[in-house]
């Protein structure tokens, strides 16, 4: 007996052992089945919330690549570069004028980066004719020397002009449907720059530059207007009070900013940043434009009031000065204030006729 006790408990220590590996193989086998399961499970929905974070290429740190030497005048902390102008929001973010920034450094910092931009023009029904001025004027203005892809909505695929594109820039003709009335186009602009950036243009470019299809390109535009999101400074308003801004006033609308809000009033013709933020930006506006229409409403001015509550209540990281959308022959021919004046007295008039229209 004294001997045949430590055989047993030898024999229970050796099945103990056995059914510990045993459960240890069957918790193996179990985690490894489940891992084969769940992995197809994990990459869908990762792919999923990818698509709707738009989450991808986004790249605004100057501090992440290093700039060669280059020799250039320094920087005077003690004289502005301009002196007549406000150079930077409440929010710090900077407001790009003429003489307020280096391009040579920009060029040099984005060239690193290996940018790649989007342009974003809607050609529909009679703008069409528009096109081939934008595309010649943007090739010898717009973003020279980078890579460039030109995103051509347009109900009439065939009327696209074909011109030389510098090397690495493309066109890229997307049919869209040709609505009846431009209110459904305007709607609808906002909702297809969504999709798009959603299941696109973010596999394809860094920013996306938003213009509008009557456009042309005097002057240089180039880098230093990128940024995670900006807007533009409407020529006809940016000398003027918030009370004299054409905001949508009425609280019936999503779009509505109350008399005492308002930073700056955004032209709807030139915006963008990178993919995720347009995206946001778009889809946003996009869905207040259809809590309006199901409510029977138009703002003020449509997508563009849209656009500045947006802008209101998501600070843009850089505002564009007017000098990106003068219109020199309608100030060489009324003068600045004629225009805004103008310009207020149709907004008057349109919320008059919108306010009417509601109510009846």
């Amino acid at each position: 007996m004294a001997q045949l006790l430590p055989i047993l408990a030898g024999t229970q220590r050796c099945c103990s052992l056995r059914r510990v590996t045993f459960l240890l193989l069957i918790a193996l086998a179990l985690a490894f089945f489940g891992y084969c399961y769940q992995k197809p499970r994990a990459q869908k929905l990762e792919n999923i919330q990818a698509g709707a974070s738009v989450a991808v290429r986004e790249r605004h740190d100057l501090q992440d690549v290093n700039l060669p030497r280059m020799v250039y005048p320094q920087p005077q902390v003690l004289a502005l570069p301009r002196e007549d102008v406000l150079l930077v929001t409440p929010w710090l973010a900077p407001i790009i004028w003429e003489g307020t920034f280096n391009i040579d450094i920009l060029n040099e910092w984005f060239r690193l980066q290996n940018t790649t931009i989007g342009l974003t023009v809607f050609a529909v029904k009679k703008n069409i004719i528009y096109l081939k001025q934008l595309l010649e004027t943007a090739e010898r203005h717009f973003m020279v020397g980078y890579k460039v892809n030109y995103y051509i909505f347009t109900d009439r695929p065939d009327h696209v002009p074909r011109i030389p594109l510098q090397n690495g820039r493309q066109m890229v003709i997307l049919k869209v449907q040709s609505y009846s009335s431009w209110r459904d186009i305007f709607l609808h602009r906002m909702e297809v720059i969504s999709n798009f950036s959603e299941q696109r243009f973010h596999r394809e470019v860094d920013y996306l530059v938003c213009a509008d299809g009557k456009m042309k390109f005097t002057e240089h535009v180039g880098v230093e207007i990128l940024a995670s999101l900006f807007g533009t400074l409407h020529p006809g308003f940016y000398g003027l009070s918030r009370n004299n801004f054409p905001y949508e006033r009425r609280p019936q609308s999503q779009a509505q900013i109350p008399e005492d809000e308002g930073d700056f009033y955004y032209t709807g013709a030139l915006f963008g940043g990178s993919v995720p933020e347009v995206h946001r930006l778009t889809k946003a506006c996009y869905q207040a434009m259809m809590v309006d229409k199901n409510s029977d409403i138009d703002a003020v001015w449509l997508e563009e009031s849209h656009l500045n509550k947006y802008l209101l209540y998501h600070k843009p990281s850089k505002v564009l000065s007017p000098e990106y959308m003068w219109n020199k022959q309608l100030l060489g021919y009324w003068g600045a204030e004629q225009v805004n004046r103008l310009l207020r007295i149709v907004t008057r008039i349109r919320l008059n006729v919108l306010g009417n229209s509601f109510q009846e």
